[in-house]
């Protein structure tokens, strides 16, 4: 009976590695299953946000729907210029800390020159981190704006009250 059972786990493990569903890390020895990202207009999510080093990838939705919220989900907010306009800026934001809607917990640990996929109306665009800083809150984030495609991800800061962590990323260069 168990080896019939190890023999069923083995195959649903082999279909699952070739669905990419899971993958194992050889460097760390770890088994990780990723959260496949299903979209179709019913529920009206335009693409996804995916940070390899962070072990995230998230929905993004339309900002005139009611799941671009952060109270839900990676937020897409109203200032952004989408990245399929020239010099676009798109600026994300989500919960830190711990719970369910956390997605920026580990935020904090992007350094200079880690890659950030971001997929818009199935179109993929990749960037780099550049810099990174933390400001007071006030309802407003401090930028300067790049001559390329910007993306900016934002969060409560892990270390301080009342600031925000701000992450300013560029378009990677096609080579």
């Amino acid at each position: 009976m168990l080896k019939k059972l190890l023999i069923v786990l083995v195959v649903i493990i082999t279909i699952l590695l070739n669905l990419s569903i899971i993958k194992i890390d050889n460097k760390k020895e770890i088994l990780s299953i990723d959260k496949p990202i299903y979209i179709n207009n019913n529920d009206q999510s335009i693409g996804y946000l995916k940070i390899d080093k962070i072990n995230l990838k998230e929905k993004l939705y339309n900002t005139n729907s009611k799941e671009n919220n952060i109270e839900h989900n990676v937020t897409i907010l109203k200032e952004s210029i989408l990245p399929d306009k020239n010099n676009s800026i798109v600026f994300l934001a989500a919960h830190s800390g711990i719970g369910d809607i956390a997605y920026f917990e580990e935020l904090d640990e992007l350094n200079i020159n880690d890659e950030i996929v971001l997929n818009i109306n199935n179109k993929t665009y990749t960037y780099i981190v550049k810099d990174y800083w933390e400001e007071k809150k006030n309802g407003y984030i401090n930028i300067n704006k790049e001559n390329k495609n910007q993306l900016i991800l934002t969060t409560c800061s892990p270390n301080k009250d009342n600031y925000q962590l701000v992450i300013n990323c560029i378009e990677k260069e096609s080579k």
